[in-house]
């Protein structure tokens, strides 16, 4: 069932004109304990909900016809509060039960197959999740706006120099690290906050993951643009290309944001080691200080860490419970782009003294009574090198 609704999700954006995804957080599942009305979408949204502009000072409001994971029908609303510049999607009915708690941190898309009809899936799973994302070259930290023709939109100096990088490539595509590199290069050139490596970390990572997405979605459609254009000349000549192009893209997303965290750590200059051996095949993402401080028996505990980079987080957190055995009783630190994750979810990572690490606009999307127990990545910088601070 898992692997059905994923493609119908896929299936539905692509007929769709326009599109809309977001991670659910805590307040659209009813998670913090308090209840909203409805799911809260990004008002850049309002294009494929409404024809006419939103208002100053009324609400606006029109019922639609939403049919959810393809079998179940809802009367619905979309109302656009003008005093709180809020746009949600209300009215969902008596024994309504695809969106509840434990779907917090799950991906929502929805697709617009008419003005009066939409589709919308709840993706739970991480496999589910980034197989949609990939599918449409979409960043988890380019969630919560529209995707599709005319969607993920970059200013005219980002092109530019977009542009600029391509046309002096010398390979077809990028490894991954030059790729991560080179969005970090035009980010600075762009927007030249160079001091955001120490004082505002969590705004780097998020600027610097959109920047690599949209780089990479350039050189595909420079490279590509063309063949789709003209066609092809059989079904497997399609198949190929279009494998070639999503196998690239699964294989270079989770690699982006271990080099921009290395960024963080160098120009912090924080020691590390990363996917350094601990135990047998054992290798954390990052290890501080040292592979040599963490196997000299002597080195204090209080002075080891390891750090997991994981995009997305709601299955695969489990994975990092035993990547150092010297550190199973202290805390486990997990740096993701997740948007939200259920209580119950949280909970069990308490239990485990896993700590998530998190961009710090993304903390607001999880249970508002656990959110203290998040770090941001300001937070964990400080904190390592505070324990750094004598080597």
């Amino acid at each position: 069932m898992s692997k059905e609704i994923v493609s119908k999700a896929i299936e539905a954006a692509v007929a769709s004109e326009l599109s809309f995804c977001k991670f659910l957080a805590a307040n659209d599942t009813g998670a913090t304990g308090g209840h909203q009305s409805g799911v809260l979408v990004s008002v850049s949204a309002s294009r494929m909900m409404f024809k006419e502009s939103l208002p100053d000072n009324d609400i606006l409001k029109r019922n639609v016809k939403i049919t959810w994971q393809g079998n179940l029908t809802t009367e619905s609303a979309f109302t656009y509060y003008s005093s709180k510049r809020e746009l949600r999607i209300t009215k969902f009915g008596r024994g309504f039960d695809v969106i509840y708690p434990d779907r917090t941190g799950a991906l929502f898309v929805l697709t617009k197959q008419s003005w009066d009809d939409y589709s919308a899936y709840i993706l739970d799973t991480e496999d589910e999740i980034e197989e949609f994302l990939n599918t449409f070259g979409i960043s988890a930290t380019e969630t919560n706006c529209l995707f599709g023709a005319g969607g993920v939109q970059r200013s005219a100096v980002e092109k530019q120099a977009i542009e600029t990088f391509i046309s002096s490539l010398q390979v077809e595509f990028p490894e991954t690290e030059a790729m991560s590199l080179a969005a970090r290069a035009i980010s600075e050139t762009v927007y030249n906050h160079v001091e955001y490596l120490i004082t505002n970390p969590d705004k780097k990572i998020i600027e610097w993951t959109n920047m690599e997405y949209a780089l990479f979605r350039a050189i595909e459609e420079y490279r590509y643009g063309d063949i789709v254009k003209t066609g092809f000349t059989s079904v497997e000549e399609f198949v190929s290309v279009a494998n070639s192009i999503l196998n690239r893209r699964k294989s270079r997303a989770g690699k982006s944001l271990e080099h921009h965290l290395e960024a963080i750590f160098n120009a912090n200059q924080i020691v590390y080691d990363s996917q350094a051996v601990t135990e047998g095949k054992k290798k954390p993402d990052f290890l501080f200080p040292s592979a040599e401080a963490y196997h000299d028996i002597s080195y204090p505990l209080g002075k080891l860490a390891t750090l997991a980079a994981k995009t997305t987080c709601k299955d695969r957190w489990r994975q990092i419970l035993n990547e150092a055995d010297r550190l199973k009783d202290e805390n486990k630190f997990l740096c993701t782009l997740q948007q939200g994750v259920s209580p119950a979810q949280m909970d069990e990572m308490g239990a485990e003294k896993v700590i998530l690490v998190v961009p710090k606009p993304y903390i607001s999307c999880y249970p508002k009574d656990r959110q203290d127990r998040i770090w941001t990545i300001s937070r964990f910088v400080e904190y390592i090198k505070r324990i750094q601070d004598d080597l």
